[in-house]
């Protein structure tokens, strides 16, 4: 468990604190597009902007419960590429914030959480495997 957490740490901090460094750009752009700075992008971008949150994807529901399904992986990446496109705009670094880079990393989290699929934990739930708590009054199946 402290392995997929240092994991995510280390792994999606430093291509997020590098992407917040100023560019340079002649001020901020913003292409909301979709897949016309895809065409543009040479093949290093495109697998740079998979592996941004692809860490988060793959480790992430090995260590935590709520990301376990691929959907919840795809919304979360979305939202922190989201927030990091809009902080590059708001921050004012002279980066192009697009929808393909939101894209790109939603697909490499989502990628990443396929390629991890089989080791998440079966039964996260703190239920018996018969889908029913203990009774009033029970404790692990015996009377109180």
């Amino acid at each position: 468990m402290a392995l997929a957490e240092v994991g995510i740490v280390y792994a999606t901090v430093p291509p997020v604190w590098l992407i917040l460094l100023p560019g340079d750009e002649d001020g901020a752009i913003v292409n909301l597009v979709p897949l016309r700075d895809l065409l543009t992008m040479d093949a290093g971008q495109i697998v740079g902007n998979l592996l941004v949150f692809a860490a988060l994807g793959f480790l992430g529901p090995l260590r935590f419960a709520a990301p376990a399904s691929v959907r919840r992986v795809l919304a979360l990446g979305a939202g922190c590429s989201i927030l990091v496109e809009t902080a590059q705009y708001v921050l004012q670094l002279d980066r192009v914030s697009s929808v393909d880079d939101v894209l790109l990393n939603t697909a490499g989290a989502g990628l990443a959480a396929l390629a991890s699929r089989r080791w998440w934990r079966a039964g996260r739930s703190p239920l018996p495997a018969g889908g029913t708590g203990p009774k009033r009054g029970e404790v692990s199946g015996r009377s109180a």
